[in-house]
């Protein structure tokens, strides 16, 4: 360990916070409002604030001896250097530096207790909807709480860090180099001196996150990044290709070695091990999952994206609650950890519908989806892609948006449960980027789309659809990119919104109100065109999206669709593919083969995701004897019917390719 260097006196901290608010001082008109030339020439302007966050970030580098590169790689890693207009991201971070200040973002209530949602989604047996509560504000932890740090560091205001980007950057380097210091480690020059520093900055409590997270920045330093910002200009890292950081400074570091014991987990993650129970208790009741023989049977053929809407304290509180609920695995906001509850051949409690719950392997990302829900961090995406990625190899399951959903396309198994199944990851979600991560970016496949398919795909920072209700009822959630596109009755954004007859209400503008959008990556059967408007089939309707040639929000497509079978003027639509009574051996409780309350009228298309049987998992008692897979003879078609997919009975449609 190197010799400690002592900390800069009172006198020496009151220069640096006075510095540090002069460079702050003189970055913030930079970064604020236009000069009337540059109001009347956007490019103008936005280059400006673009060269005004790279000064930023070089003023903060001088000024707390910080590597300028370091700092752009950590802050990549954070936010991808995106300022977010000041708004905080799912766990409370702000800025380009994601300093976090959670006691101003907590959600109103955890994931699984809001809405009528019955998690477990199985007719056979009782609703699960369990009531948890929100930690108090003495239980943050501190990696959600390093703005504050940060203000004691820079002598900057909590409002000034939140609001201002050189400000925000500002603090981030004064959080790295008091990492620097308290590992005893010089303000070097060279950015291979910091890993330490870096895997401090994590706000990880064990050895190997912190290391996964430092890894991945000094990977960013490596390869080097270039990308256009919120801000609206580019902003460029140079490759340093050769860069070998000073790994053994983690041991220096003092952090916990986490067992990955029992995991089912990519290398290139850091993950535990924290078992969701099998228990029971009360009345023949138990939980909080079902033992399986899963991917033998019941097959894997979904991984659903979930948020948390609460903490990653007090979620894994309660995943480890035999009366709860449970998803397969949690991942971390800040740094990007990993947490696996329910193994692979077990069945978790998370979907709301049953027949997805067999079948899939739910992924719960820590964040709150409304208040006032922003974005999400670039460790996490880049974590849950590669876990997706291992998930999907190992058990053959598409990288596509019929197979990668997300809670909010799981259909309502029944007419019932419409209205109430969950809304997250929500409209902040970037799909877009999630499938570059995952080497499967979403591209035209055809060289039209009229007649055609469209994929959803619009530029997630130039699209801004107004959401509300994101903090206040009614009023409008602060202006952020979007993957989702909204739908109108007719080509005129004046028009009236498209219904979902499934809600039982008028569609409004709420950002959990998914009745009339569609959401990047998902492939829709054109059903018009007129001018710079796309018509779909859609609910059974046609709906209309701004869809200009000078940026598109979808892209053309072909695949495969399904239409009403000659004679028959619509088809039913279904929320689960259960078999055929017929297909139920003794002591096994024929499911029932409920419609959905929508239809499928002849002359649409859908596209299709998959063709599966209709399938059952049984498994009702603690005991696992009677536990048993039905497979019937009927045959079904997922499709994107609506925001949601849905499944029509094989007999019942035609598959005709996209352009018959």
């Amino acid at each position: 360990m190197r010799k400690p260097v002592t900390p800069p006196g009172p006198g020496r901290h009151t220069r640096r916070a006075a510095g540090a608010m002069a460079s702050a001082a003189l970055l913030l008109p930079l970064l604020g409002a236009a000069s009337p030339a540059e109001a009347t020439d956007p490019s103008t302007s936005r280059a400006a604030e673009a060269t005004s966050l790279r000064r930023a970030f070089a003023a903060a580098a001088a000024e707390y001896h910080v590597p300028r590169s370091l700092l752009l790689g950590v802050s990549y890693l954070q936010s991808r250097w995106d300022t977010h207009g000041g708004a905080p991201s799912v766990t409370g971070g702000y800025g380009p530096m994601h300093l976090t200040d959670a006691r101003t973002a907590l959600a109103e209530a955890p994931h699984h207790s809001q809405g009528a949602e019955d998690a477990r989604g199985d007719s056979a047996r009782p609703a699960r909807v369990p009531e948890t509560r929100l930690p108090a504000g003495d239980e943050i932890p501190a990696r959600l709480r390093t703005l504050p740090r940060a203000a004691e560091l820079t002598g900057l205001s909590a409002e000034e860090l939140r609001t201002d980007p050189a400000a925000n950057i500002a603090g981030g380097a004064a959080l790295l180099a008091a990492a620097q210091r308290s590992l005893g480690e010089p303000l070097s020059a060279d950015p291979a001196d910091w890993y330490g520093a870096v895997a401090r900055f994590s706000g990880a409590d064990d050895s190997a996150t912190a290391a996964t997270y430092a890894d991945d920045v000094y990977d960013v330093l490596r390869t080097g990044a270039e990308r256009t910002t919120d801000a609206g200009g580019p902003v460029a890292l140079a490759a340093v290709p050769g860069l070998a950081p000073r790994t053994a400074q983690l041991r220096e570091t003092g952090l916990r070695t986490a067992s990955t014991t029992g995991t089912e987990c990519p290398t290139t993650v850091s993950c535990e091990w924290i078992p969701a129970p099998y228990e029971q208790f009360g009345d023949n009741d138990y939980g909080n999952h079902d033992l399986g023989g899963r991917p033998v049977a019941p097959s894997i053929k979904y991984i659903v994206v979930h948020d948390t809407e609460g903490g990653w304290e007090g979620v894994l509180n309660m995943v480890q609650d035999p009366t709860y609920v449970s998803w397969s695995y949690t991942l971390r906001s800040t740094d990007g950890h990993v947490a696996q509850h329910v193994k692979a051949k077990d069945v978790a409690w998370h979907a709301g519908n049953w027949y997805v719950n067999a079948k899939s392997i739910g992924l719960e990302h820590e964040g709150f989806l409304a208040q006032p829900d922003s974005w999400y961090t670039e460790a996490m995406y880049r974590s849950s892609a590669r876990l997706v990625k291992y998930l999907a190899a190992r058990y053959g399951i598409p990288l596509d948006r019929q197979h990668v959903l997300g809670h909010d396309n799981v259909p309502g198994p029944t007419t019932a449960t419409v209205s109430g199944m969950h809304t997250d990851p929500g409209p902040y979600w970037d799909w877009r980027h999630y499938f570059e991560l995952l080497d499967r970016p979403f591209a035209a496949t055809a060289r039209r789309s009229g007649g055609g398919l469209v994929t959803i795909r619009p530029d997630y920072l130039a699209n801004q659809p107004v959401y509300t209700d994101c903090v206040t009822k009614g009023r409008p959630c602060a202006a952020h990119g979007s993957g989702a596109v909204r739908l109108y009755s007719d080509h005129d954004e004046k028009s009236a919104l498209i219904k979902d007859i499934g809600q039982g209400s008028a569609p409004t503008t709420g950002v959990n109100d998914i009745s009339s959008r569609v959401s990047t990556g998902q492939q829709y059967a054109v059903a018009d065109q007129w001018g710079d408007w796309t018509a779909i089939w859609y609910l059974g309707q046609k709906a209309w999206f701004h869809n200009p040639k000078d940026q598109p929000t979808a892209v053309p497509a072909a695949g495969q669709v399904i239409t009403p079978k000659d004679g028959r003027d619509s088809v039913p639509v279904y929320g689960r593919a259960y078999p055929e009574a017929s297909a139920y051996p003794a002591g096994v409780p024929a499911q029932a083969v409920s419609p959905l309350p929508y239809t499928l009228p002849k002359g649409q298309k859908y596209v299709v995701g998959d063709k599966v049987p209709g399938e059952y998992y049984y498994a009702v008692t603690f005991a696992t004897g009677s536990h048993q897979v039905v497979i019937g003879e009927d045959q079904y078609y997922e499709i994107q019917y609506g925001h949601r997919v849905a499944f029509v009975r094989a007999a019942d449609v035609k598959l005709v390719s996209s352009t018959s």
